[in-house]
């Protein structure tokens, strides 16, 4: 066992945190788990995790779900192509693995929504395959104890960073190294502010002598962040009833519901937005600007400039659904934080009987 893996384990046996799906080799609950904690931190997935396993303790119950109820209990935590790629890939599991789970890295990998790094916690956690894990936590130690200056987003750092994770992986406790290397670089060597002066590998630490440790691991830059303007319809019919629309494209929120929307090149004015709403509804009674200042909802690769609109008609509303219904479908965060300030508007006890 090198000094590395070996000062990791020591560390983590002292200062694990007490995680749910750390008592377990069910390979439905850490795969689970690392769905759920992709690009989401522990302290926000860690109530989503016993959600989902209160409401579907089997892999065979999320693969009988529908659809709807699985991305309304994801709803919140973002990047819902998981919340999809997990259902789907419950139901191969159960109608095409009779409910268990394939046991090897290689067979895991072909699951959808399972990549390198799943495929590995869930080959080396549940069934003991020395796998290593590489996730970013795994990159930011590897980068700055070894001082590697690779990009990690690159090809060859993706490729480097995997290669030198099989050398120094502890092959005989790879179910604790894997988890042990990742809680490191979450609690330990930190993204901002690590405690150096605490680190059971600061003698080693190249990134500490070279004082580089703010500046690794490297990442190359992101794209450029695209702006979208948002124009959302509240449409309100005389009988309290409104309309959401499903969104079935491939582009963000695959498969959830929003209101009517309008996106347009710049921020629209109540006069400019009458005569764009008039081409869909005639009897418009009144449109009610909701907010004079736009929320800012960004994304990873887009910033949505967004404004919602009241818009009271005369006649009902064809084939509409009660505001009352409104919290049972799966919506953006975006919509979701509108809604709860919404039902305490005039408008909400105005059309509620």
């Amino acid at each position: 066992m090198s000094t590395f893996s070996k000062t990791i384990l020591h560390w983590y046996s002292k200062n694990k945190r007490p995680l749910p799906w750390r008592n377990t080799r069910d390979p439905y609950k850490v795969w689970l788990s690392e769905i759920i904690l992709q690009q989401t931190r522990v302290v926000q997935g860690l109530p989503y995790y016993q959600r989902f396993i209160e409401r579907y303790p089997k892999v065979q119950q999320l693969a009988a779900a529908e659809e709807s109820d699985v991305l309304k209990l994801w709803q919140g935590l973002g990047y819902y192509s998981r919340a999809r790629n997990l259902h789907f890939t419950a139901k191969t599991i159960t109608a095409d693995h009779k409910g268990k789970f394939p046991e090897t890295y290689e067979e895991l990998i072909k699951l959808k929504g399972i990549g390198d790094y799943t495929a590995s916690a869930i080959a080396s956690i549940c069934f003991g395959e020395a796998k290593p894990v590489v996730d970013g936590n795994v990159y930011r130690v590897l980068a700055r104890y070894f001082g590697v200056d690779l990009p990690i987003n690159s090809t060859k750092g993706i490729r480097y960073f995997k290669k030198l994770a099989f050398e120094v992986m502890e092959a005989s406790s790879i179910r604790d190294y894997n988890q042990a290397i990742m809680e490191f670089g979450a609690l330990q060597c930190t993204p901002q502010r690590p405690d150096c002066d605490h680190c059971p590998l600061n003698s080693g630490c190249m990134a500490l002598q070279q004082a580089r440790v703010a500046t690794l691991p490297i990442k190359l830059k992101k794209n450029k962040v695209k702006i979208r303007y948002f124009n959302y319809l509240v449409f309100i019919d005389q009988m309290g009833y409104t309309k959401l629309n499903k969104r079935i494209g491939k582009g963000i929120w695959q498969h959830l519901y929003e209101f009517p929307l309008i996106e347009t090149d710049a921020l629209m004015e109540e006069a400019e937005m009458y005569g764009k709403v008039s081409i869909r509804e005639e009897k418009i009674k009144d449109i009610v600007l909701w907010k004079e200042e736009p929320i800012v909802h960004k994304l990873s690769h887009q910033h949505l400039i967004t404004r919602f609109w009241i818009v009271e008609l005369k006649d009902q509303i064809k084939e509409g659904i009660t505001l009352e219904s409104l919290p049972e479908y799966p919506v953006p965060v975006l919509l979701s934080e509108f809604l709860d300030t919404f039902k305490n508007s005039y408008f909400w006890p105005k059309y509620i009987s």
